[in-house]
């Protein structure tokens, strides 16, 4: 379980492969904790190697725990839909499989509004080429991924999928949310 704060809130989304999510949203500011792991699926535990099968109907998923008094869930929620392709389903780039959806895991009722009237925005607006095909669903039940998928890229930064898949992520995102970058070590 990540480290909470007293007054902390947890988000957890899928937005492809956890690598890129987390590398993401550990350089928000307010941000606290995020963990990798597994979400919206039906086997207890599963392994990496279950998932990546597509047989447990779980989802690459990130588990964050944040300050709302630094960064709101809204917040997040902008990071979430701009950080991604929510429009293919079960793909992100080159990451194919169900494991790669894009989905919201909410926590209480107020998260499902706000995701669901985002959603809802950014379909009115014309924002995407096609339609959004992420899920917004209760939370359930997250596993923990594996200890070697935690802090990915900040362990590996010099691996290929880090340098030509993270990394370019990560400058987009820089570009978009300067203001509200996390500038602590290591960031």
């Amino acid at each position: 379980m990540p480290a909470e704060r007293p007054g902390s809130q947890m988000a957890t989304f899928a937005a492809g492969c956890f690598w890129c999510v987390e590398a993401v949203f550990q350089r928000l500011k307010g941000v606290v904790s995020v963990e990798s792991g597994y979400a919206g699926g039906t086997n207890p535990h599963p392994t990496y190697e279950e998932v990546c099968s597509g047989t447990t109907g779980h989802a690459e998923a990130c588990r964050i725990v944040f300050d709302p008094s630094v960064v709101g869930y809204k917040d997040l929620l902008e990071v979430f839909w701009k950080t991604h392709d929510p429009t293919t389903p079960n793909r992100q780039g080159n990451d194919v499989g169900t494991q790669y959806r894009s989905a919201i895991f909410y926590h209480d009722e107020e998260q499902k509004k706000l995701a669901e009237h985002f959603k809802a925005s950014l379909e009115e607006s014309g924002a995407f080429d096609g339609p959004i095909v992420t899920e917004i669903v209760p939370a359930g039940s997250f596993y923990p991924a594996e200890q070697y998928h935690q802090n990915y890229f900040n362990d590996h930064g010099a691996q290929p999928y880090c340098l030509f898949v993270i990394r370019p992520k990560l400058e987009k995102f820089r570009k978009a949310f300067a203001a509200k970058l996390n500038d602590g070590p290591g960031h």
